[in-house]
């Protein structure tokens, strides 16, 4: 076996690592560590394909093993956050997380309930599906990428903890917001909507300009708002996509 022909590969399993350790995480509402191995887990997952075109050894395997593990990283784990979200929402905090019990019983109900954030995990295992039989999806995504997905949701519990909006935390801390975003989200995963790939074939301005108004949009927003930008970054790559759709000589 030849190891360096293996790297992509086990970069993509080190996608699955940190995804299966953030999920780990996420069921013990250790937001931040999950979504640190989120992150981490997404990068390693760019890289894969990098270093796959970089040494010549793209193939089936390298594809399959790459959904695989987007399912787990950016397809369970925005999932158990969110059933986490609507729980943690139901109950106190510190009772329901440590415990999952309510006067020493298990509540079905709220376990129910709750089971409607996995609908994401669903949403996201369907367009990865479609992703892989697709023969389209070379210099363009149709629908949102899955690591786009849960960058979006991971950050919602971060965000509640750290913004001084209070607009934007009586949001996060509204089950029926998140059973619509939980919707929104697998509609716009599987939705037939092209959206602008951020890889780059040369680094001109005039043929990029728009990636590079893009990420440094990104950046400074950031800057001023940290985790709240997130998800605004991601609406705004759907809106701009859209409005690129409409005007194709932009």
């Amino acid at each position: 076996m030849n190891f360096v022909k293996q790297i992509p590969n086990l970069l993509t399993l080190g996608n699955l690592l940190c995804g299966s350790i953030a999920a780990i995480l996420a069921v013990q509402a250790d937001f931040i560590g999950a979504a640190l191995f989120v992150v981490i887990g997404i990068i390693l997952d760019f890289f894969d394909g990098f270093a796959a075109r970089l040494l010549n050894v793209a193939g089936e395997l390298g594809k399959q093993l790459d959904s695989l593990a987007d399912m787990v990283t950016s397809g369970l784990v925005p999932g158990i956050i969110m059933v986490k979200l609507m729980q943690i929402n139901l109950f106190n905090k510190a009772e329901f997380v440590e415990n999952n019990t309510i006067d020493g019983v298990f509540d079905n109900t709220v376990l129910g309930y709750s089971l409607i954030g996995l609908i994401i995990t669903l949403g996201a295992c369907y367009r990865l599906g479609k992703f892989n039989l697709d023969t389209r999806q070379t210099d363009f995504f149709i629908g949102l990428p899955t690591p786009a997905m849960s960058l979006f949701v991971v950050s919602l519990p971060l965000i509640q903890a750290n913004t001084d909006f209070v607009f934007v935390q009586s949001l996060i801390g509204n089950n029926y917001f998140l059973i619509a975003l939980t919707w929104i989200l697998s509609f716009l995963m599987n939705a037939e909507i092209n959206l602008f790939s951020l890889k780059l074939k040369d680094y001109s301005f005039k043929k990029n300009w728009l990636i590079y108004l893009f990420l440094t949009f990104s950046l400074v927003l950031i800057l001023l708002i940290n985790y709240l930008a997130i998800p605004i970054i991601i609406i705004f790559y759907v809106v701009l996509s859209t409005v690129k759709n409409l005007t194709p000589k932009i």
